[in-house]
C-alpha cells in the first residue's frame, strides 16, 4: 500500500509538490593531496516541503540549535550521515523560499523509511 501517494493528493491541496534534485551519495574519490571529495548521483524527484512539526522544533531548541531546517516527504530512501557504514550524506537542492534561486540541504535525519518513500529532516548548508 502506497501511503504516501493516497496521503499526497490531499497535502497537494494546500502545499503542492515541488520538483527538487536529489543528490544521493555515492562515495568518494580523492584528490592529488589527499583530500576525499564526495561524488553523487543527481536524481529530479517531486517531493513535498514543509515546516518542522512542533515536537521537532521543541527537540532542536532543546539542543541550542540554531540553523534553517526543513521536513521533506519523497520517494525513494535518502540517507543520513550513516558513520558506521561510512554512507549517506546525501543533499537536496531546492530554494529556502519559493519563487528565490536554489540552496543546499544536508539530509540530517531520517524521521521515517518505507519500501517506496521517505521523511527527512534537511539542514540549510553555507554555499
Amino acid at each position: 500500500m502506497n501511503l504516501r501517494g493516497m496521503v499526497n493528493k490531499f497535502t497537494q491541496i494546500t502545499n503542492p509538490n515541488t520538483k527538487i534534485t536529489w543528490k544521493q551519495s555515492n562515495g568518494y574519490t580523492t584528490n592529488a593531496a589527499g583530500k576525499r571529495l564526495p561524488k553523487f548521483i543527481n536524481l529530479t524527484i517531486d517531493a513535498n516541503i514543509q515546516a518542522l512539526s512542533s515536537s521537532a522544533l521543541t527537540h532542536t531548541n532543546g539542543l541550542n540549535i540554531v540553523v534553517t531546517m526543513r521536513s521533506v516527504y519523497m520517494y525513494g530512501n535518502a540517507l543520513a550521515v550513516v558513520r558506521a557504514d561510512q554512507l549517506g550524506g546525501d543533499e537536496l537542492i531546492f530554494p529556502e523560499v519559493p519563487g528565490t534561486s536554489d540552496k543546499t540541504w544536508l539530509i540530517t535525519t531520517v524521521v521515517e523509511t518505507w519500501p517506496d518513500w521517505c521523511h527527512v529532516i534537511v539542514t540549510l548548508q553555507k554555499n
